[in-house]
């Protein structure tokens, strides 16, 4: 007798399966990862307003993993897949087949090619969007792939916020967009005429507030680029200034006491102290000049002078003194020169034992963002050492070709930040992959320098504003939360040309064609602005005609089918931007949004509104309604009777 449908929904709750429609209009996205980029990945395609009502999201995450920050397992509203390799047949339980895009998100480059020849094996259609480190790499990938493939880094995009935070500037986010550059910039640090919008207000009081409707008073904001470098450079050029005017005294001093240790040193201080003294007295008792009592004392302690019993005796006595001084100084010069050498090889191979430092730029963790953080300082010149756990980090290679000490070590140890110079340094940035890990380095070194600036890389967004505001440790970042715009831009085939971080947010700047009969064709230019979400900064007419810029744009122009429009938007603003560019709906009432399931009974969730009615930060914005992956309802309002029973363990389907 075949096995009941609500016992076999039952079993497959207990064996964490998923139930998943069939038939489900939405367009449908699988993800593979399991860190925080997944997450916001997934949970911003949850909660875009789609014209189709949000999209269907599948996430492919290992059998066992613990996640370092939010859990993209745990979002409400995806199906879950769970699978230890990413090969065909788990595409294919997926149900990659078919499906709008596809995003490999673990931090294995080789691992995520792999996956993308399997996917490709599956569909050669769908569009990839990969996550890579290795730039030769991601060449290679491009012509591999016969499918539309995105080869994007999350760390290249990271690393200017961390450097500029570690230098006291703002990003130095640049791009070239048809024939204008434009950058990122102080209002004080630019020409008014230069000015495209602005961008945010940094008030220490009322926060942040991103494209404000008062464009006059912004303190940060889109500029054309002039020539003038930007705020990063100038400050790493007057940190590399600064350094080089360092009295040289001061550097031969602390090379000298980094050079032996404490207990050779002052065996060697007082046998010269020693032999000044004698010398001193040969120069009054014998009457000769300071130079040729210098030549006497040098020659007696080094090689020994004949015996003279003619000589007083406190001449014969001074002359016994300096030759055993100098029976003793010829030792210790020679363990100071094997000790010196020592402690060379020590410092080569773990790192420990560095020279004094002042106004450098100490690190911690050369992965995948910490070894692109050390490549752009040095870019600029500055000096910096690195810290990390790992004999032998990712940026290993770099670092000693850059020639940057790497120190072997736990950074939570006040001996190895000691080590680092810490107590000198002009900034730390902490970039390691464990939040834990981070916050202790940080917290170590606060006590080491108070008043130092602390640059804290934590994964999750929310975890990294709450610690900001109650430790003070100066700035931290969210790598994914800055780089998911670009990865979702990607994967929804969205023209963003670039992501602008703006403090713990990030800002995308696309360009949005306009279909015929849109919301937006024929309505005046006025209608694209909105306080807050999004800002137009230029119009493409249809056909290929000259690019518009904002100086000649006019609010009243009408937009006509055809035109492009580059704005920079807040994400919840991009959405409604393109809803609004979007060619009109097919006619006929649109499906509901699908319900999540929980013990197999589907569970009643709103329709998201279709207009943007408040503010967001950024990607990973709370959202007021998740639309979820579940059944869609049918015209009596029940419960589809029609479900796909997918095992999460083998990849097996079974149909119901």
């Amino acid at each position: 007798m075949a096995e009941p449908w609500r016992d076999r929904a039952r079993r497959a709750v207990e064996w964490n399966w998923r139930l998943r429609s069939v038939g489900d209009p939405r367009p449908h996205y699988v993800i593979c990862g399991k860190d925080a980029l997944a997450y916001y990945v997934a949970r911003a395609l949850l909660e875009s307003e789609l014209p189709a009502g949000g999209a269907r999201v599948t996430v492919v995450v290992p059998e066992r993993y613990r996640s370092n920050g939010p859990d993209v397992a745990g979002l409400r509203g995806v199906r879950v897949v769970r699978s230890d390799r990413l090969d065909v047949s788990t595409f294919e339980a997926a149900g990659l087949a078919g499906a709008t895009g596809l995003a490999l998100l673990h931090q294995d480059d080789v691992g995520n090619l792999h996956a993308a020849l399997c996917a490709q094996a599956v569909d050669q259609q769908v569009r990839q969007v990969l996550r890579m480190f290795n730039g030769t790499l991601a060449d290679g990938v491009r012509k591999l792939i016969k499918a539309p493939v995105e080869v994007l880094s999350d760390a290249e995009m990271a690393a200017p916020a961390f450097v500029a935070a570690a230098l006291g500037e703002v990003d130095p986010s640049s791009f070239q967009h048809r024939d204008k550059t434009l950058r990122v910039a102080r209002r004080a640090d630019v020409r008014p005429q230069d000015v495209v919008c602005a961008l945010a207000h940094l008030g220490e009081a009322q926060g942040v507030e991103l494209l404000p409707a008062e464009q006059a008073g912004a303190d940060l904001v889109l500029a054309e680029a002039t020539g003038q470098p930007p705020g990063t450079e100038v400050a790493a050029r007057r940190l590399v200034r600064a350094r080089r005017r360092r009295r040289p005294v001061t550097v031969l001093l602390g090379a000298v006491r980094g050079f032996a240790t404490r207990k050779i040193g002052v065996a060697v201080m007082l046998v010269l102290a020693v032999i000044v003294v004698l010398g001193a007295l040969i120069s009054r008792t014998e009457g000769v000049s300071p130079l040729e009592a210098l030549y006497l004392t040098l020659v007696t302690t080094l090689s020994g002078a004949d015996p003279d019993t003619t000589k007083p005796a406190g001449a014969q006595i001074m002359q016994v003194v300096l030759n055993l001084a100098g029976l003793a100084l010829i030792p210790l010069i020679t363990a100071v020169v094997v000790d010196g050498i020592v402690n060379a090889r020590l410092a080569l191979h773990t790192g420990r034992l560095q020279p004094a430092r002042a106004g450098h730029v100490v690190l911690i963790g050369l992965g995948n963002v910490g070894t692109r953080v050390m490549a752009q300082l040095r870019e600029y010149d500055v000096e910096v050492v690195a810290i990390d756990k790992d004999p032998a980090p990712r940026g290993g290679a770099l670092a000693r070709q850059l020639e940057v000490p790497v120190i072997v070590g736990d950074a939570a140890l006040s001996e190895t930040l000691v080590a680092a110079s810490v107590a000198d340094c002009q900034a730390l940035v902490v970039a390691s992959t464990d939040d834990v890990a981070n916050l202790e380095a940080a917290l170590a070194a606060r006590d080491l320098h108070p008043g130092l600036r602390v640059v804290l890389r934590l994964f999750d967004g929310d975890f990294a504003e709450r610690v900001e505001e109650t430790f003070a440790l100066g700035v931290s970042r969210s790598v994914s939360y800055l780089a998911a715009p670009a990865f979702i831009g990607a994967l929804t085939e969205r023209a963003v040309i670039t992501t602008i971080p703006v403090d713990r947010h990030a800002l995308p700047v696309a360009e949005v064609p306009v279909a015929a009969g849109s919301e937006l064709d024929g309505r005046p230019l006025d209608a694209v602005n909105r306080d807050g979400q999004v800002r137009l900064i230029a119009r493409t007419p249809a056909g290929g005609g000259k690019t518009i810029w904002w100086k000649d744009l006019d609010p009243r122009q009408v937009i006509f089918a055809g035109d492009r429009l580059t704005v920079v938007a807040r994400r919840r603003g991009l959405d409604w931007l393109t809803r609004q560019c979007a060619p009109p709906a097919h006619p006929g009432p649109l499906p509901w949004p699908a319900r999540p399931v929980h013990g197999g009974l589907p569970t009643p969730t709103a329709t998201p509104p279709s207009v943007p009615g408040q503010t967001d930060s950024g990607v990973g914005a709370a959202h007021p309604v998740s639309p979820g992956a579940g059944a869609p309802s049918t015209s009596a309002g029940g419960p589809a009777d029609e479900f796909e029973l997918t095992h999460r363990q083998d990849g097996t389907g079974e149909v119901s």
